[in-house]
C-alpha cells in the first residue's frame, strides 16, 4: 500500500512538472484579419494571435493605438501582408516596440508576400500618379491561390520557432490548404461563363481578376487615392454607357455616394465587398470573406 501511494505521488508530481514547464503558446501579431485567421487555424491552441487591422477600415491607414506597441513588445512572430499595404503604421509601431526577436531580417518578422507573384509593379515612381506601391499591388489576399503560399508560409515559421509542434503546424496548414483548394473549384464555377465586367472604386482586384477570369475595367478614383472631379465621372459613366458595363464595385469601406450617383447614370448594378475578413458582418474568416465577394460578383448577394 504504501510502494502504492509513493509511485502515486511520484506520477502527480512528474504530472505537475511537466505542466509547470510546457511551453507557452507563440504570441504571434499580425496586421490584417486575414492573416490571424490563417494563424489561428494553424497553430490551434499553440499561438495567441492578436491582429492590428479590425477589418471595416481602409487596410492601408489602420489607426496606430499605443496597445500594439505592447503586443508587438511581447510578440515571438510578426506578420505583414507587405508591399507596402501597411507602411503607414506597421514600421512605425515596430521600431516603438524595441522588440529585437520581431524586426525584420529577423526569424520572428515574416512579410507573406516574399512568396508571392505580384502584380502591377511600377517600372517608375512618380507621385503624381497617385498612391502607387513601388513593389506592386499589395492586395493578393484577393486570391486564394496565392493565400495558399501564405498559409505555407506561416507553418514554415511557426514550425521553426516552436519546432515541438512543427507536426501539428504542418497538418493543421495541409487540411487548411485542401479545404481552400475544395472552394477554390467552387468559386470558379460561381464565376464561369459570366463574362464579367466591372468597375471598382480602388485597383484592389487584379489578383481575384487572373484568378477568376473576371475584367476590372476602370475605377471610381482617375489615380490610386485620389479622388475624382466632376469631369472624370462624366466621362467615366459615357465610357461605362459606351461599353455596356453592368457592374460597380464598391470596396466597403468607401462610401457609397458617388457609387450609387454613377449605378443611377448607368443602370449598373452596385455591389459593396469587403476587401479582408471582418470587413463586412459576413466576412466571419478568410472563407466566409471570399464567399461574400464571390457571390457579390456572380449576383448571389
Amino acid at each position: 500500500m504504501k510502494k502504492r501511494i509513493l509511485l502515486t505521488l511520484a506520477s502527480l508530481l512528474v504530472s505537475l512538472y511537466a505542466s509547470s514547464t510546457q511551453a507557452a503558446p507563440v504570441k504571434v501579431v499580425v496586421t490584417i484579419p486575414d492573416l490571424a485567421d490563417f494563424a489561428n487555424r494553424i497553430g490551434g491552441d499553440k499561438v495567441t494571435v492578436y491582429a492590428m487591422a479590425s477589418g471595416v477600415e481602409d487596410p492601408h491607414n489602420v489607426l496606430m493605438r499605443p496597445s500594439m506597441v505592447t503586443k508587438l513588445a511581447q510578440a515571438d512572430l510578426f506578420i505583414v501582408m507587405g508591399l507596402d499595404l501597411e507602411h503607414a503604421y506597421a514600421p512605425a509601431l515596430l521600431a516603438e516596440s524595441r522588440n529585437q526577436k520581431i524586426q525584420v531580417g529577423k526569424p520572428g518578422y515574416l512579410d507573406c508576400s516574399r512568396g508571392v507573384s505580384v502584380r502591377e509593379a511600377p517600372t517608375s515612381l512618380d507621385r503624381s500618379e497617385g498612391d502607387v506601391h513601388p513593389h506592386g499591388n499589395p492586395h493578393y489576399n484577393t486570391d486564394p491561390g496565392r493565400m495558399r503560399v501564405v498559409i505555407g508560409e506561416i507553418a514554415a515559421r511557426l514550425s521553426e520557432i516552436d519546432p515541438a509542434d512543427a507536426a501539428q503546424f504542418q497538418a493543421n496548414a495541409k487540411q487548411l490548404t485542401a479545404k481552400l483548394d475544395a472552394k477554390i473549384v467552387e468559386w470558379k464555377q460561381k464565376l464561369a461563363g459570366k463574362n464579367i465586367r466591372f468597375v471598382s472604386y480602388h485597383p484592389v482586384w487584379p489578383y481575384f481578376a487572373e484568378r477568376f477570369g473576371v475584367q476590372p475595367v476602370g475605377t471610381i478614383q482617375p489615380k490610386p487615392g485620389i479622388e475624382p472631379g466632376p469631369r472624370y465621372v462624366d466621362e467615366l459613366i459615357a465610357r461605362m454607357k459606351a461599353d455596356n458595363i453592368r457592374l460597380i464595385v464598391k470596396e466597403s469601406f468607401y462610401s457609397d455616394r458617388l457609387p450609387k450617383q454613377i449605378a443611377a447614370a448607368t443602370g449598373a448594378r452596385l455591389v459593396s465587398v469587403p476587401i479582408q475578413v471582418h470587413g463586412t458582418k459576413e466576412a466571419t474568416d478568410y472563407i466566409a470573406f471570399m464567399d461574400a465577394v464571390v457571390n457579390a460578383f456572380a449576383g448571389k448577394e
